[in-house]
């Protein structure tokens, strides 16, 4: 299994999570706890953070609010290579 490693200089727990905790219309914040694995194996990953919102247009509008803009500004300091990480928006069906 792959080692869990935070990222250098920034401390996700402590800065950025909190931030995005403000974000307007925001419903809940869960982050992936120990190793990330895929059918094939260890995963690279480090972290999953899964926002939910009330819908896509709630999460534009959350993006372009003030709190969305320094979000975006602190995931440049925690993730500057965008090739290296992945954000995935969609809205959800209860089954």
């Amino acid at each position: 299994m792959s080692k869990r490693r935070a990222p250098p200089r920034h401390d996700h727990f402590e800065i950025h999570i909190p931030m995005a905790k403000r974000l307007p219309g925001l419903i809940s914040y869960d982050v992936s706890f120990g190793p990330i694995v895929s059918p094939a194996g260890p995963s690279k990953a480090w972290l999953i953070g899964t926002l939910h919102f009330e819908s896509l247009a709630a999460i534009s509008e959350a993006f372009a609010s003030e709190v969305g803009k320094q979000c975006a500004q602190d995931r440049r300091i925690y993730a500057p290579d965008t090739s290296k990480f992945q954000m995935l928006l969609f809205d959800d069906q209860a089954m």
